[in-house]
């Protein structure tokens, strides 16, 4: 009897089936939330993809993008539906208006706190009325949720953002983020916030496209030439009106290319940029913008010794193409040491692994060391980023060189707010600098450190653009364009003001200032810094500003930059102040935020009794990335192996099981 449950248990230990019984049936009440993958199949009626297309129109006017998204979502299903989608977001958006269409009817959404717009969205899908919700998880990963989807439905909903762009290097770049990467999260799913439950959402496998279409439109007036007009992400077709204008269209065959970011680069005649003072006068408030062009930047005579820590994740969601990056990253990084300098290297994914507890000098042999080490990972495990943070932040100085740590992830984590504290808690004298790999990013992540680190963001989508990246961080390193900075607004009447203190400029782009103004707009802005030549000074006249008309995206920029202030410092105030506040903005301003959410409701019932089948859409895969990003896809059968090894097992108990009847039966 010993032996036949010994078979039973081992057979069941073994089966694939029985550990995805149990953990579908919720067998663990701690388990972690974490993302799935979508299976097909089943015997429901519901159409479980309801998203068909996303159409994408941005309008460029100098250096302000209105963007207008367009979902749709139709039900080819027998039974009504709720459809949840979780999306991405530029981290610089200003989502300021959302509307929901169906058929000819047209509802236009209003902004309520978060919690009472769930409540109004709930208390319209029970009642069986059409309805959405549009809520903020993080600055760049929203969720639209469209209740009483009806079979043959079509529903449009639509929101509109605008965004400042802000060149580098004398490029303009247009980010179009098009889908969420697969979170890590380790917090247990009973006790996680609802503001975090959307890292459990379904992905297709690699390589599976997903069947909602992908269209994108951009209009550019630039105000002058436009030069190297160009799109290496995706496939488009540029028309130019006169050399000032262009629209760029995504080719028909890049219609499902929804797995990536769209990028779009372009720069101006003679290397100019927008720069400047822009004015925007209301009916209560007035706002300003000034763009401030640095100098060039002046190289060093000496770079005098530096420490650096490389903190490199080596998790599952950077196997294959991320992590090749990552490893062509670190070796162009280690390559500009000089001898005199001192590094060390923290390998992280479930834990994490230093390669000396104390820095070690950049010797041509400790150089080789560190560069076989990170040669031999494969990626795989979780992303346990906090406590690589806090080995790297913790680790010794024996030296008084200056410090920089620098991150190399894809930032598929949902511990933003953490890792943003824990280093402006313990940064110390160093310098944060945060790249990020591959072609979905999380943007968000990557520029919240290196903007706590009071460093520089850097993301690279192919390994071609590693080479320039590392050029531009050790010109960040060793020279920085302007420190000291200080502005004098002369008789200008200003207040709210973001931010607060303008930090030291490290890259190539222009300092970039909000704010409101009040009375007489005369005198002049006056902006000083330091750079390796000298002073510098730069002056704007208000006779000269620019005025802009009929336009309210000073204001919502100006909202914005306010949000991300706060969120900034969220361990420097009390969080019931910060709520309250970033509340206000949004309910003033008119604005989605993390505590303000866009609801639209229609009058009428349409689904009686409310009954309807919520269905999550499933993300596509992002390109470049792995399935061991999420986990290992379910299986109905064993792979040929476990069947291998389940046969084993049987033959050896079934002959030891013989054998012991033979023996009992010769006793007898």
């Amino acid at each position: 009897m010993k032996t036949k449950t010994t078979l039973v248990a081992l057979v069941l230990a073994l089966s694939p089936i029985s550990r995805i019984s149990a953990s579908e049936s919720g067998a663990t009440a701690d388990k972690t939330l974490s993302p799935y993958f979508h299976v097909k199949g089943g015997e429901s009626s519901a159409d479980v993809m309801p998203l068909k297309s996303t159409n994408v129109r941005a309008t460029i006017a100098g250096v302000i993008a209105d963007v207008c998204v367009t979902q749709t979502y139709s039900n080819a299903g027998g039974v009504p539906l709720e459809a949840t989608y979780v999306f991405p977001g530029s981290t610089r958006s200003a989502v300021y208006g959302m509307q929901m269409k169906i058929g000819d009817h047209l509802l236009k959404a209003k902004v309520e706190p978060r919690q009472e717009a769930r409540h109004t969205y709930e208390k319209a899908k029970t009642e069986g009325k059409s309805a959405s919700l549009l809520e903020q998880h993080r600055p760049n990963v929203f969720q639209m949720n469209v209740a009483n989807i009806m079979p043959g439905d079509t529903v449009e909903v639509e929101l509109r953002y605008t965004e400042l762009l802000v060149p580098e290097g004398g490029e303009y770049q247009f980010v179009y983020p098009t889908v969420v990467g697969p979170r890590y999260s380790n917090q247990p799913e009973s006790t996680t916030p609802e503001t975090d439950r959307w890292v459990k959402n379904p992905y297709l496998v690699k390589g599976e496209k997903s069947p909602s279409t992908f269209g994108l439109a951009v209009e550019i007036a630039a105000g002058m030439p436009l030069l190297d007009l160009r799109c290496e992400t995706h496939s488009v077709k540029p028309e130019f009106r006169d050399p000032a204008r262009a629209t760029i269209t995504l080719e028909p065959a890049d219609a499902t290319a929804n797995n990536r970011d769209f990028i779009l680069k372009y720069r101006l005649a003679d290397s100019k940029i927008e720069s400047g003072l822009l004015l925007s006068k209301g009916e209560k408030e007035n706002f300003f913008l000034l763009t401030v062009q640095p100098p060039k930047r002046t190289a060093p005579v000496a770079l005098p010794p530096r420490d650096y820590i490389f903190v490199v994740d080596v998790s599952g969601s950077m196997r294959g193409f991320p992590l090749q990056t990552a490893k062509s990253l670190i070796r162009q990084l280690l390559a500009t040491l000089k001898p005199n300098d001192t590094f060390n290297v923290v390998l992280f994914s479930g834990g994490s692994r230093v390669l000396s507890p104390n820095e070690v000098s950049a010797t041509k042999d400790n150089l080789s060391h560190a560069l076989a080490i990170i040669d031999q990972e494969q990626g795989g495990g979780g992303t346990e980023l906090l406590p690589a943070l806090k080995e790297a932040l913790a680790l010794p100085a024996s030296n008084e060189a200056a410090r920089s740590v620098v991150v190399i992830t894809d930032g598929y984590v949902e511990c933003e707010a953490q890792a943003f504290d824990l280093i402006r808690n313990n940064l110390n004298r160093a310098n944060l600098f945060a790249f990020g790999i591959g072609s979905s990013v999380n943007r968000h992540l990557i520029e919240g450190m290196a903007r706590a680190g009071q460093g520089e963001p850097f993301v690279i989508t192919k390994p071609d653009d590693a080479e320039n990246e590392v050029r531009k961080f050790r010109d960040y390193v060793g020279s920085p364009l302007l420190t000291h900075i200080a502005v004098d607004f002369g008789g200008l009447d200003v207040y709210d003001v973001e931010p607060r203190a303008v930090p030291d400029l490290l890259a190539d782009r222009p300092a970039v200032i909000f704010g409101k103004w009040k009375g007489a707009a005369t005198g002049a802005i006056s902006l000083r810094g330091k750079t390796g030549a000298g002073d510098f000074t730069a002056q704007f006249p208000l006779a000269e500003a620019r005025s802009i008309e009929r336009s309210n995206a000073l204001t919502y920029l100006w909202a914005r930059a306010r949000i991300a202030s706060l969120a900034d410092y969220s361990a420097l105030g009390a969080a019931d102040e910060r709520v309250k506040e970033v509340t206000n903005l949004g309910l003033t301003y008119n604005l989605l935020t993390a505590y303000t959410s866009f609801v639209a409701v229609d009058d009428v019932v349409r689904n009686p009794g409310g009954n309807a089948q919520t269905v999550k859409q499933p993300l596509p895969m992002p390109a470049g990335v792995e399935n061991s990003a999420v986990g290992t896809p379910i299986q109905t059968t064993p792979e040929p192996g476990t069947w291998a090894l389940l046969t084993v097992v049987a033959v050896v108990l079934g002959a030891r099981l013989y054998r012991s009847r033979k023996i009992k039966c010769a006793s007898a």
